[in-house]
């Protein structure tokens, strides 16, 4: 495996319980690379995603992800997995009840920091990237679907993670919104991580031009090999 490989799947079969979902998927996704996943719904998008952050098992094949074996990782590795990866959904998954900062420090909590001015700090950087750096004191509700959005990406860049997962972010938001979530999206790709962002809005991809994975019939088609 290249020192910049950060997804690399040989073989791998995919199950849902006991149905094969996508069969001898073979993919290699370098950092700072902008790729898209496509396929309609239920082609097996979100449970390659769902394996790639060891919510599903991987059973047949290897596959090796932020240096994580993902055929021997133990179910106590899997936060130190997550930790290296940024996921972000399309509804969001914020605590509605606490406010963009608690929410953010929420996760810091959970993923082993305690040092409080180091939070604060690191709480405030990601909040500068995203261009939301006015509104942590904020509920969730007193925001917009596109600041919502941006306030899931700033949770998934707390850790500094190698890679994002993006599963249909845009899939709830107007096209300009939209069109703002993928520019920051692309831009945290040129910082060196990669971008797997799950999708089936095409004038995205029209826009943002880059390579495709493509779930299609239990394969995976890759247009970089293809």
């Amino acid at each position: 495996m290249a020192l910049d490989t950060i997804i690399s799947l040989n073989n791998v079969s995919i199950f849902q319980k006991h149905n094969l979902v996508l069969a001898n998927v073979t993919l290699n996704i370098d950092k700072g690379e902008f790729v898209y996943l496509l396929g309609k719904t239920g082609s097996g998008k979100s449970s390659l995603l769902k394996t790639l952050y060891g919510e599903l098992d991987l059973t047949e094949g290897s596959g090796v992800i932020a240096g994580f074996d993902l055929s021997k990782i133990k179910r106590k590795e899997i936060p130190f997995l997550r930790r290296k990866l940024g996921v972000v959904f399309q509804d969001f998954q914020l605590l509605s009840d606490r406010t963009v900062n608690d929410n953010l420090m929420f996760v810091l909590k959970a993923t082993g920091w305690n040092d409080k001015q180091a939070m604060q700090k690191r709480i405030q950087e990601v909040l500068e990237k995203v261009n939301l750096n006015t509104k942590g004191f904020k509920m969730p509700h007193e925001l917009s679907g596109g600041e919502q959005q941006r306030v899931a990406i700033a949770r998934a860049l707390l850790n500094d993670p190698e890679l994002i997962l993006a599963d249909e972010p845009t899939g709830n938001l107007d096209p300009e919104t939209s069109e703002g979530i993928m520019n920051l999206l692309v831009e945290i790709s040129k910082n060196g991580r990669a971008v797997l962002i799950a999708t089936h809005d095409i004038m995205m991809f029209d826009k943002f031009p880059s390579r495709t994975i493509k779930c299609e019939n239990g394969k995976v088609i890759d247009s970089k090999t293809s």
